[in-house]
């Protein structure tokens, strides 16, 4: 049996020449730069192991990222939903504004083509029984309206002022049944009454002969008679003639050439000559 110090003594020889072959390959390294290769084969020796050890790291970044629960996802969809319906609405708005730019600047460029002062005014209200087609309007006697004050578009007569009130006032428009107007033809002259039918889309002709020179597609404008409307506002154009021999007067029906339906904006005519009531 061999003694125990000589086995330590192995032990500690060992262990000093390793501690100086490690100094010398670290001087030789700090100085000659001699283990770079061996330092290079080692690095990438190791690479898998540095890419195993952060791949649980890396899993749960990828999960943060990618990975959205349920709740998440339909909270999102809820949103994108919203915003949507938001640009829409915009989108439609513009467009709605552009219309209207468009009819306003029609109805401006018709008031520069007659003779006397007009007044732009708002459409605020229809009346609700389809019978009666009256409007109301923002404007009164705060600024000068007056009942029989003519009513125009940019394309035709409308009607006339029938209610006043200090800020609001009551238009009765020319398809009302209970409405009349003097009219005559453009082309040539001759005279007659529109009367209104109940319908936006028509009115009669009445108190013409069979045998006058009327046409379908004829402009039916303001005559002046009765000293209510001025002369020369368009009315209404001639859409159906019927002649019966055994009858005295043509049945004649005319299409309004105001947008009677769609008009948002209007224009209030003062006249020199208008019949001022009230």
């Amino acid at each position: 049996m061999k003694p125990l110090f000589v086995k330590e003594s192995t032990l500690g020889l060992r262990l000093l020449l390793a501690i100086v072959l490690l100094g010398v390959l670290i001087t030789a390294d700090l100085r000659y730069n001699a283990l770079q290769t061996t330092r290079s084969f080692m690095e990438i020796a190791a690479a898998p192991v540095y890419w195993v050890a952060d791949l649980p790291s890396r899993l749960v970044d990828w999960n943060e990222t990618n990975l959205v629960s349920r709740d998440d996802m339909q909270e999102e969809n809820e949103r994108l939903k919203r915003e949507n319906l938001v640009l829409q609405g915009r989108s439609h708005q513009m467009a709605s504004l552009q219309a209207e730019n468009v009819r306003l600047r029609a109805l401006l460029n018709s008031s520069a083509l007659l003779r006397d002062d007009v007044l732009v005014a708002e459409l605020i209200g229809v009346s609700p029984d389809p019978v009666r087609h009256q409007l109301v309007l923002n404007k009164g006697e705060m600024d000068d309206v007056f009942v029989g004050q003519p009513l125009i578009d940019a394309d035709g007569l409308l009607g006339q002022i029938i209610e006043v009130s200090p800020i609001n006032s009551r238009a009765l428009l020319i398809t009302d049944a209970t409405h009349s107007i003097p009219v005559q033809v453009n082309r040539n002259g001759v005279r007659a009454i529109a009367e209104g039918t109940g319908s936006l889309g028509s009115l009669e002709v009445h108190h013409v002969s069979a045998t006058t020179d009327i046409q379908e597609g004829d402009l039916l404008v303001t005559s002046g008679l009765g000293g209510r409307f001025p002369v020369g506002y368009p009315v209404a154009v001639v859409d159906r003639i019927e002649r019966d021999p055994g009858e005295p007067f043509a049945q004649i029906t005319a299409v309004p050439s105001a947008a009677l339906d769609r008009s948002r904006h209007v224009l209030l005519v003062f006249t020199p000559t208008a019949d001022r009531e009230g």
